[in-house]
C-alpha cells in the first residue's frame, strides 16, 4: 500500500447526509424549508470532497543535464480543513527542491499539495507531510515547503482577526542544513507578484 492509498478514507454519503441533517436541526435550522431541504446532502458531498485525497502518480524523470539549482513553484492554492473546528483554512504553498538523480514533472508539485490538503488537519502537519512525501519520492538533495494560510476559525469566530495569515515551513536536506540554500529558498518565496 502506498502513502497515497493509505490516506484514502472510505465515505458513507448517506450516513453523512443523515448526520448533517441531525446537526443542522439541532442548531435550530428548519430543514422543512424548501431552500434548506437539500442542504444536508450538499453539506455531506462538500465535506467528502474536502476530506478525500485524489490519488496521483509522482512522475519523475532522469536528471540527464545534472541540473543542481533550486526548482520552485510558488503560490500553489491550498484549501484544507482545521481539525479543531472543521472550518477551512485557505492560502498558498511554495514548494521547492534541489534535484538529485531525478527531477519531477512540475504539475506534480501542485497535485502533491492538493492531495495532502484534502483532510482535517493542522497547517503544521500539512506542511511537513508535503515536504516528507516529496523528499521520500524524489530523493532530492533538499526540499523546502512554506504554507501561508488564513484560518476561518480565527477570522469568522473566536478572536475574529480577518486577514491574519499563518506561515509554516518545513525544510529538509541542504535547504535545512546550508544557510545559503535556505536563505535563497526563503527569499524566493517572498518575491514576485504576490510575495511583494
Amino acid at each position: 500500500m502506498t502513502i497515497l492509498e493509505a490516506r484514502r478514507p472510505s465515505v458513507d454519503l448517506r450516513a453523512a447526509r443523515d448526520a448533517a441533517a441531525d446537526l443542522l436541526a439541532a442548531l435550530g435550522l428548519d430543514l422543512a424549508d424548501e431552500a434548506m431541504a437539500a442542504t444536508p446532502g450538499r453539506m455531506a458531498r462538500a465535506f467528502a470532497e474536502l476530506l478525500t485525497p485524489v490519488p496521483f502518480e509522482m512522475t519523475t524523470f532522469p536528471n540527464d543535464e545534472g541540473y543542481d539549482e533550486l526548482v520552485l513553484v510558488r503560490d500553489i492554492p491550498v484549501r484544507s480543513l482545521c481539525e479543531h473546528h472543521m472550518l477551512p483554512f485557505v492560502g498558498v504553498a511554495h514548494v521547492s527542491y534541489l534535484p538529485g538523480d531525478r527531477i519531477l514533472g512540475l504539475s506534480k508539485l501542485a497535485r502533491l499539495v492538493d492531495h495532502h490538503a484534502r483532510g482535517a488537519q493542522t497547517q503544521e502537519r500539512l506542511t511537513q507531510r508535503v515536504a516528507d512525501h516529496l523528499g521520500d519520492a524524489l530523493g532530492a538533495a533538499g526540499v523546502g515547503v512554506v504554507v501561508e494560510a488564513e484560518h476561518l476559525c480565527m477570522t469568522l469566530r473566536g478572536v475574529r482577526v480577518p486577514g491574519s495569515r499563518t506561515v509554516t515551513s518545513a525544510l529538509l536536506g541542504r535547504l535545512r542544513e546550508d544557510p545559503a540554500s535556505r536563505a535563497e529558498f526563503l527569499a524566493l518565496t517572498r518575491t514576485g507578484p504576490t510575495g511583494g
